[in-house]
């Protein structure tokens, strides 16, 4: 979540200020502990996919009644009436592996094949040129709103650390940064495409 937090800071320079974000992406790309940064997150990455396989393979095996679930059963259901919530649940292993294709894209566009010094917003625009392109970035900002929605509350679930004392405001604010994150990285690309374009 930091590192969302941080990076839609970032690239949010790109349609606001040009300029700041090609020195934003200089000094960043310049910095030493990015290597080290970025094997954090893959660290982070590969143990969240572990857990989430863990976790639905244990889901597959879970038993009502001391019978195991039968094939087609729609396995476990919220406990909330909240449709978006159960929407965001249902559809987390997808949106999950949205959020897998999309970021190798994104890396082989704009950090294996590094763009010159000063050419970060060229090569964006570059990178969001093609409808096809600009539909992946923008359902990936979909894809990670709902992950998010979801995770925020199941983190905190999973970590012991919801309870009905603390339940409803860490729903609500897990929502709003969601809501906000994927709503900020929607708007990027339209914005550098609509400037593009005018």
């Amino acid at each position: 979540m930091l590192f969302l937090v941080a990076h839609l800071l970032g690239v949010a320079l790109a349609p606001m200020d040009p300029v700041r974000f090609e020195a934003y992406a200089a000094a960043l790309h310049a910095s030493p502990w990015l290597p080290l940064a970025e094997l954090a997150l893959v660290a982070a990455a590969l143990t969240h996919l572990a857990l989430a396989l863990a976790k639905v393979l244990a889901n597959r095996r879970a038993k009502i009644g001391g019978e195991p679930l039968p094939p087609g059963s729609p396995g476990l259901v919220s406990r909330r009436g909240d449709p978006v919530a159960a929407l965001a649940a249902r559809s987390a292993p997808l949106t999950g592996a949205l959020l897998l294709a999309f970021l190798a894209v994104h890396l082989a566009q704009l950090r294996w094949l590094r763009p010159a010094a000063g050419q970060e917003l060229t090569a964006l625009q570059a990178a969001l040129a093609s409808p096809a392109a600009l539909a992946l970035y923008l359902a990936a900002a979909l894809a990670l709103g709902l992950h998010l929605f979801h995770g925020a509350e199941a983190a905190h679930r999973s970590l012991g650390l919801l309870d009905p004392a603390n339940g409803a405001r860490i729903r609500r604010w897990g929502r709003v940064l969601a809501v906000a994150l994927g709503a900020g990285f929607a708007l990027v690309p339209l914005l550098l495409v609509l400037g593009h374009d005018t």
